[in-house]
C-alpha cells in the first residue's frame, strides 16, 4: 500500500495545507465580520488579536505565501487559544472542547516545518528566483 500512495504525498500535503488554511480563515472572518454568524459573544481582545491572525494567516497558508512564518504564527495562536479558552475546562481536549484548537496548533506546526510544498505561491516564487 505504501508504494501505491507514496507518489501522491506532495499532493496530499498540498491539500492538507489548502484546506487547513481555508477552514482557519473562516474563524477570523467570524470574529472580525460575524460572517458566518457566530451566535455567541467573543471578548473584544480576542477578536482584535485572534481574528486578524486567523483571517490573514489562514489565507496566506491556504495560498502558500510566506507559509512557514504564517503557519508558525497560526500554530502559536491556536496553542494560545487552547490554553486560554479550553485548558481550564479539564485535562483532556475531549472534555474541555479544545480538540480543534489543539489539532490546528499541531497541523500548523507541521506545515511551518515542512514548508509550502506544491501548488503554492512560495513554490512559484522560488522557481522564478532560481530561473
Amino acid at each position: 500500500m505504501n508504494k501505491l500512495l507514496q507518489p501522491y504525498s506532495p499532493h496530499a500535503f498540498a491539500l492538507l495545507r489548502i484546506v487547513t488554511g481555508f477552514l482557519f480563515l473562516w474563524h477570523g472572518s467570524q470574529k472580525l465580520f460575524d460572517l458566518p454568524p457566530a451566535g455567541y459573544d467573543v471578548p473584544v481582545w480576542i477578536m482584535s488579536i485572534a481574528g486578524p491572525i486567523e483571517l490573514v494567516g489562514g489565507a496566506l497558508v491556504m495560498i502558500g505565501l510566506f507559509t512557514r512564518p504564517a503557519a508558525f504564527l497560526c500554530s502559536g495562536m491556536a496553542a494560545a487559544a487552547y490554553w486560554v479558552g479550553h485548558a481550564n475546562g479539564g485535562l483532556l481536549p475531549i472534555v474541555n472542547k479544545g480538540e480543534l484548537a489543539a489539532l490546528y496548533a499541531f497541523v500548523f506546526l507541521f506545515i511551518s516545518t515542512y514548508g509550502a510544498g506544491i501548488w503554492s505561491v512560495d513554490a512559484i516564487r522560488s522557481k522564478t528566483r532560481a530561473g
